[in-house]
């Protein structure tokens, strides 16, 4: 199953410089929730604005267009989407976490959805990817808790693909 996971702007921005434009522990915590024992899929980009390296007690998986790209002895990269099966079971979950060029590339094929909607515009220059919500079921919906350290309204959605 492959699974989205990304936090938006209402412009939909999810991305500034390579890095995120807001500062949000609580869906950092829920991004880490959703995440924890699943393989994550990434471009290369997203993996290097990581600032402590791979992402623990998660399989990291980097797309990119090199070959030759040097990543840690933990981290496995690929160049096609068509790798990815050589890394995960049938029955993972895989999280494809960005950016914008990798969830284009799985647009096609993602099952799930976990987004955290920020209530509030940012000035950013990568956007996500347009998805048909009409192709998806709101499973579970939470507002976040706003407070000195998460200073934007948020809310946590999960959709699931309808067969």
């Amino acid at each position: 199953m492959i699974s989205f996971v990304w936090a938006e702007s209402k412009n939909h921005i999810i991305g500034v410089n390579g890095h995120l434009p807001w500062k949000l522990p609580n869906d950092m915590k829920h991004f880490k929730n959703v995440t924890t024992g699943h393989p994550i899929v990434m471009g290369r980009k997203t993996y290097e604005s990581f600032p402590n390296g791979p992402l623990p007690n998660r399989l990291n998986i980097v797309i990119s267009r090199n070959p030759d790209y040097k990543v840690p002895e933990s981290v496995v990269l690929i160049t096609d989407k068509s790798q990815l099966k050589q890394y995960v079971k049938p029955d993972d979950e895989v999280m494809v976490i960005g950016g914008e060029g990798i969830f284009k590339l799985f647009a096609g094929d993602v099952d799930r959805l976990y987004l955290t909607e920020i209530d509030h515009d940012f000035a950013g220059d990568t956007k996500m990817v347009a998805l048909d919500y009409s192709k998806f079921k709101l499973i579970e919906k939470k507002e976040g808790v706003v407070d000195d350290k998460n200073i934007y309204p948020y809310t946590f959605k999960t959709y699931q693909k309808i067969n």
